[in-house]
């Protein structure tokens, strides 16, 4: 990889599946970045790897300065504690440092952050796959003064890259996605059962649709998955859940009424909460119908 990013600070918090990968490409475009993560295991990789940690969120914040800090969070609320919590970043934050959210936040707590600090909401897609491929498709919104400052970065840890407007627009065009995603999920499983429930082996039934107009990166991956039953986590099923209720909430605040949205919730509410299954991939929802 291009020393890219040569001599530039960059912060990394979240080093879970999608952000350790993420910290690793930008560390190898030659930025110096620090990151923090709760748990020590994942930090300590980065050091392994030629990264620095920080013992805290202030003194990340302190390092980079005017620079930029990447968060790869779980929920809306950890990055409010993260970023504005009394231990939280803005303890010592610049106030000409740019932060860059590339997880999937709430679009009106992302507005609301976006009007305290220089922010650009940027959720990607594409999976842990993608991240460590460098190929995450990126939905980002912000000012076009920040989007052309995030660009650089964006570029290294993914392939598609499209600012789709002001604060707030990356986290709808995601949660768009995210819609699309836990439908089709639900309907490749349920294809895929009702196959094999008909007597037809499903690993046969996916290679046929494939190349047809059912193909997609769902009925590819995940649907290879069902097939095998190997629902080892990569993009957990709690976390879908957490996503469509987002998708959720901001239906309501449009005003935007469907059914299927409203059993899509129900599906995944039965899979981690009734059936305490959150901790598989969200492939698993496979296992509704066995």
């Amino acid at each position: 990889m291009s020393n890219s990013l040569a001599g530039t600070k960059i912060g990394f918090v979240g080093l879970g599946n999608m952000g350790k990968p993420m910290a690793k490409h930008l560390h190898e475009a030659g930025a110096n970045v620090m990151v923090w993560n709760r748990s020590s295991e994942p930090a300590e990789w980065a050091i392994g790897e030629g990264m620095q940690r920080a013992q805290n969120l202030s003194e990340l914040a302190s390092w980079v300065s005017d620079g930029i800090v990447c968060i790869n969070l779980t929920n809306t609320e950890v990055v409010r504690e993260v970023v504005f919590g009394d231990q939280g970043l803005i303890q010592q934050w610049h106030p000409t440092a740019l932060l860059i959210d590339f997880g999937t936040t709430s679009v009106e707590a992302t507005q609301e952050f976006g009007k305290r600090i220089s922010w650009v909401d940027a959720p990607v897609s594409g999976g842990q796959v993608g991240a460590e491929a460098g190929t995450l498709s990126i939905m980002a919104g912000g000012s076009d003064e920040n989007f052309a400052r995030a660009l650089p970065i964006l570029k290294t840890v993914g392939q598609r890259i499209t600012h789709m407007g002001p604060m707030g627009s990356g986290q709808v065009t995601k949660l768009a996605n995210q819609l699309i995603v836990a439908q089709t999920i639900d309907a490749v499983a349920q294809a895929l059962r009702l196959a094999e429930l008909s007597g037809v082996e499903s690993s046969r039934v996916r290679e046929a649709l494939l190349g047809g107009f059912a193909e997609s990166r769902i009925l590819q991956l995940h649907g290879e998955r069902m097939t095998k039953r190997d629902f080892r986590a990569g993009g957990r099923a709690e976390l879908q859940l957490k996503d469509v209720r987002l998708i959720c909430d901001m239906a309501k605040a449009v005003g935007f009424h469907s059914q299927t949205l409203n059993n899509c919730l129900s599906q995944w509410e039965e899979l981690v909460e009734t059936r305490g299954l959150g901790d598989v991939d969200h492939s698993g929802l496979f296992l509704l119908y066995e």
